[in-house]
């Protein structure tokens, strides 16, 4: 058995939690996977790596409708994946080496590892760890449904697809959230042949009504979308994947190079022998932490063991993960004067074509949590202003809401051209508390940026203006 002041379970998040304070004391970092965790490896970084080349490649088809002339002669599928990971595998070994041979106070174990009580751990194996603080910081995992063929070659999840040896001609993609999204936009893009499957009626159903019917219509406009289309099976067909469906009692059929399974992601905890210990979970089998980040058992916090990122939240976002880290460690170094997490005005965005960027909540949340009177709603165009006219944008949105008492935001909702950058000011609103009339009458807003969308929106909820308001 082996003593530790500080056990970490994972290598992502969790990584960033070994600071100078931990000098001189005993620290085990154990992650049975890639080191660096989720987004360096599988997600954030690789995924938006591949994103940005996909969007040069897609303009070739904005430039047309704007009357210039430009070409796309395909890509070069592995020399863009072996720049990407030649980058990132180097980061994540470079990493594993620091933990392991450069730091004589740090104890890396590359295996999984399992709870035996509330301060003992197993690893496979095993060998017995102790720890005065342990940290959960394990991240999540791919969903793959229970269909015949799942595991079949050929059959990927976003943990592979982007390592494939060739850029597939034909690919069927299940799911109808932000990964599936994602990757429909980039393989089209870059040349494929896609299909976006959804079982429902919408893609990206967890964001706004009006985004979420928004982004259906654009997505039909640059790759095959079949909606309300449930998955059958999967089956060897020639040198390719014949994917077996049924859509309104009827079959169908789609051939395919590659399938990407991009259903959801479900955290790590079942893994580790922690409802055995009574510690709370949610029912998507998240731990449950308090304000602190202290992990839970009957509602009340477990001495010394704190849970962060996709294992203990429902968010399932790097920055958020990024926060809670430097929170816990905070509260691990001063347990005496410990400081909450802040979850106000959590933003989230995704990468496909066109973006989504949202913070705050949807119309149907707004209205149920505060009463249709009191929510105001607009619906602004990109193309109703000067930046929009140069684009010829008909696509992209910004949708605001507000409460009319208090004259404060409610939720952002953007889609369309850099969404995710458009939306950082009404975050920041948000967070400070600062009013609707406040913010589009205050600042200047530069002409003719498309910034310009978001003071139009704002001015166009329509808050009575105050005598203390801004003209």
């Amino acid at each position: 058995m082996t003593h530790y002041d500080l056990a970490i379970i994972g290598s992502g998040s969790g990584n960033s939690l070994i600071t100078e304070h931990w000098d001189g004391k005993k620290v085990a970092i154990i992650d049975a996977g890639t080191f660096g965790g989720t987004c360096l490896n599988v997600g954030c970084i690789p995924t938006k790596m591949f994103v940005y080349p996909a969007q040069l490649a897609a303009s070739v088809a904005e430039a047309k409708r704007l009357g210039v002339s430009m070409t796309f002669e395909g890509a070069d599928w592995a020399g863009l994946r072996d720049r990407i990971f030649g980058r990132i595998d180097s980061i994540s070994e470079s990493g594993k080496n620091y933990r392991a041979h450069e730091l004589e106070n740090v104890t890396l174990y590359s295996e999984h590892v399992s709870f035996i009580s509330r301060n003992e751990l197993n690893t496979a194996g095993g060998q017995s760890i102790t720890a005065d603080n342990i940290v959960i910081a394990t991240g999540s995992r791919a969903v793959l449904p229970e269909v015949p063929g799942i595991d079949l070659p050929g059959v990927h999840t976003s943990d592979t697809v982007m390592r494939l040896d060739e850029l597939p001609r034909r690919m069927v993609i299940l799911g109808g959230g932000y990964i599936a999204s994602e990757f429909a936009a980039v393989f089209s893009a870059l040349g494929s042949e896609v299909i976006q499957v959804n079982r429902s009626g919408a893609l990206m159903r967890q964001q706004d009504a009006d985004i979420s019917a928004a982004f259906t219509q654009a997505a039909t406009k640059r790759w095959g979308v079949e909606l309300n289309a449930a998955v059958q099976g999967i089956e060897k067909h020639g040198d390719g994947l014949l994917v077996r469906l049924e859509r309104d009692g009827k079959p169908l059929e789609m051939a395919a190079d590659v399938v990407l399974v991009a259903t959801g992601r479900t955290p790590n905890t079942d893994r580790l022998g922690v409802a055995d210990l009574g510690f709370d979970l949610r029912d998507d089998g998240s731990l449950v932490v308090d304000e602190y980040q202290r992990v839970l058992a009957s509602g009340e916090p477990v001495q010394g063991i704190f849970g962060l990122g996709d294992a203990a939240n429902i968010e399932q976002l790097k920055h958020v993960a990024n926060r809670e880290a430097r929170v816990v460690a905070h509260n691990l170094e001063n347990p005496d004067a410990m400081r909450p997490m802040d979850r106000r005005a959590v933003p989230a965005a995704v990468f496909s074509n066109p973006q989504i960027a949202s913070v705050g909540a949807t119309e149907a949340q707004a209205r149920a949590e505060h009463g249709d009177e009191a929510v105001l709603s607009v619906i602004q165009p990109y193309g109703s202003t000067a930046y929009g006219w140069a684009m010829e944008d008909e696509e992209g949105i910004v949708k605001l809401l507000a409460c009319k008492d208090t004259g404060l935001l409610l939720g952002a909702h953007i889609m369309g051209h850099e969404a995710s950058l458009l939306i950082q000011p009404l975050i920041q609103a948000m967070v400070s508390g600062m009013s609707v009339n406040t913010m589009a009458r205050e600042p200047f807003w530069i002409h003719p940026a498309l910034s310009e969308v978001v003071e139009n929106a704002l001015l166009g909820l329509g808050v009575p203006v105050g005598d203390s308001d801004p003209l």
